[in-house]
């Protein structure tokens, strides 16, 4: 078993450097207008050259303007772009990436999973804690047990993780990833060092008991 780890909002050369030695699967960058871990162009290529190939970098967004994206997809050439707002599978396909529909699960029924069918070019799914219309990144949780127990496509648990909670979050809701932002933090946008290693421990020792 191998659950893939997102590392997302970082801004910082010694935090990319980190993620890259602890070997995440994932880096996420932040485009969203109104988060504090957004990034400027010149920002993200700079920390975009320090990922090797064999780690995704990953574009975050969220209603941003259609040049906007144009522009983060020039510029920073991405793997993936994750879109986190109102847009649709026709705006979310047309930037030639694959992509990722982030689900807000906060304040949400269960017809929250009929959505899914409205993105049927989404490579995948990330559950966040966050209500919809609200930003990523808040450290929300959401009741796991609500996560589909079987999907087509790979879907990432979101919200409120931490090196404490991830293990117990993968035995409950068995996702193909973890995407953490604020659990690693010591104030937003910047990532501890010592939060950082222990919760890819903890995912790695979770995946070693299977």
């Amino acid at each position: 078993m191998h659950t893939r780890i997102k590392f997302c909002g970082l801004t910082r050369a010694e935090d990319v450097r980190l993620a890259v030695e602890l070997g995440v699967d994932y880096v996420g960058l932040v485009f969203a207008p109104h988060s504090p871990r957004r990034l400027l162009l010149g920002q993200a290529r700079m920390l975009r050259d320090l990922v090797p190939e064999e780690i995704a970098v990953v574009a975050l967004v969220m209603d941003n303007p259609r040049s906007d994206i144009e522009h983060v997809v020039e510029s920073l050439q991405p793997d993936l772009l994750q879109f986190h707002g109102s847009e649709d599978d026709a705006l979310a396909t047309s930037f030639g990436r694959p992509y990722w529909k982030a689900i807000a699960m906060g304040g949400q029924d269960e017809s929250v999973f009929a959505s899914l069918s409205d993105y049927p070019g989404a490579h995948g799914f990330l559950f966040d804690g966050h209500a919809a219309g609200e930003q990523g990144g808040s450290g929300q949780r959401f009741d796991w047990r609500r996560m589909p127990t079987s999907a087509d496509k790979p879907f990432l648990l979101a919200g409120g993780l931490s090196p404490e909670n991830v293990g117990l979050a993968l035995r409950t809701a068995r996702p193909w990833g973890v995407d953490v932002s604020s659990g690693i933090e010591s104030a937003p946008g910047i990532k501890d060092a010592e939060k950082m290693r222990r919760f890819v421990d903890a995912v790695r020792e979770a995946d070693a008991r299977g």
